[in-house]
């Protein structure tokens, strides 16, 4: 088995593993499940700096970001896009999905938001019901910085909702203190956990948005308000998914008792992009580099595709292109969670450095 230096799906601790092969029970039925849930659902927020509830939902990330934007999108309403990358302008078809009509508030895919500039645009127009915004935007590894953008979304009256789900964990997320409204995360970035679960931790600005709604919500996998009782009536929407969510505990306490681990992501991230500039290689963005993930641009002569096969096939090591308008121009290393350790890195590094050689490259 090769080691998955990609930016998510990361490699996953063995007490995580352990957890998920532990002996399950009917959710549907066991209260003991439920308090479970919660007390997990409340030890996410925790970490991420929030009094606000948090949910944990069956499905990838991706159905994190679709049910918060089903559940406070009625037809009719602007919403406001914040697109500096690929995920960032995906969620206006989210927006379209439901009804909503989606603004593009679109910049250069090379930058960070400039929060200045926003606020310019906001000053002529924010009739914006919310807006969403990428934290990193994992295609380029494009950082944006939310400590600014959603005080300011909250200053003009918007509601945020902002996708971290290949950020936190890796880059500092203070929910509460930087006024976000809805924040998506996943299991299998920096979390460390397999591919399954997403967590939406909703404000309560957001939840009165979502229950006044005039129109249902057009989804029932995708409502939120379906969890709204939950607790008190010991009875999940659907069936939860005990393995994957003991999986996910022991993931947030091994983040819990990790003191180390925002410091760490930054230091590592910072020697990646300083080893690739002395390759001679140039990063992607020219600003908003993230703790979670390098995006360095594929050098002329050699392919995305050839890289990432001799790295594979010789080194054992499997790290990304990227896709859309980023296909064939980026290399992505991902030093997140669990593949956040040095040695992991320097081998990826070492690695890269071979590989590019043997291909011919030359700085």
């Amino acid at each position: 088995m090769y080691k998955m230096m990609t930016p998510g799906p990361t490699m996953v601790a063995e007490n995580v593993r352990m957890a998920r092969s532990l002996e399950t029970g009917n959710p549907d039925v066991d209260a003991d499940f439920c308090e479970f849930y919660r007390e997990t659902c409340e030890l996410y927020s925790s970490l991420l700096n929030t009094k606000n509830e948090s949910l944990i939902l069956s499905g990838e990330g991706i159905l994190g970001l679709e049910a918060a934007i089903a559940s406070l999108t009625e037809p009719g309403d602007r919403v406001l896009v914040l697109d500096n990358g690929v995920f960032g302008k995906g969620f206006a078809d989210f927006v379209k999905i439901y009804g909503g009509e989606p603004v593009l508030y679109t910049t250069d895919y090379k930058k960070e938001i400039d929060a200045a500039a926003l606020k310019a645009y906001l000053e002529k127009d924010s009739d914006f019901k919310y807006a969403t915004v990428v934290h990193c935007d994992t295609p380029s590894g494009m950082l944006n910085d939310i400590s600014k953008i959603c005080p300011l979304l909250d200053g003009f009256g918007i509601i945020s909702v902002v996708d971290s789900v290949s950020a936190m964990f890796g880059n500092e997320v203070k929910a509460d203190e930087w006024k976000i409204d809805v924040l998506c995360g996943g299991s299998q970035k920096a979390v460390s956990c397999p591919i399954g679960l997403t967590m939406v931790t909703i404000s309560d600005r957001a939840k009165k948005a979502m229950e006044n709604r005039k129109t249902p919500v057009a989804s029932f996998y995708c409502n939120l308000l379906a969890f709204k009782s939950y607790y008190e009536d010991k009875w999940f929407p659907y069936s939860m998914p005990v393995s994957d969510i003991y999986g996910l505990r022991q993931a947030l306490e091994n983040i819990k008792n990790d003191g180390d681990m925002l410091a760490r992501h930054a230091r590592l991230a910072e020697m990646t992009r300083n080893r690739v500039r002395e390759m001679g290689l140039k990063l992607y963005g020219e600003n908003g580099y993230s703790n979670t993930v390098t995006a360095i641009r594929v050098p002329e002569g050699i392919t995305a595709s050839e890289v990432i096969k001799v790295m594979r096939e010789k080194h054992g090591i499997l790290i990304a292109g990227s896709f859309d308008v980023f296909a064939g121009e980026i290399l992505r290393i991902g030093h997140m969670g669990y593949n956040c350790r040095e040695e992991f890195v320097e081998e990826t590094l070492d690695a890269l450095e071979q590989t590019l050689g043997e291909l011919g490259y030359r700085k």
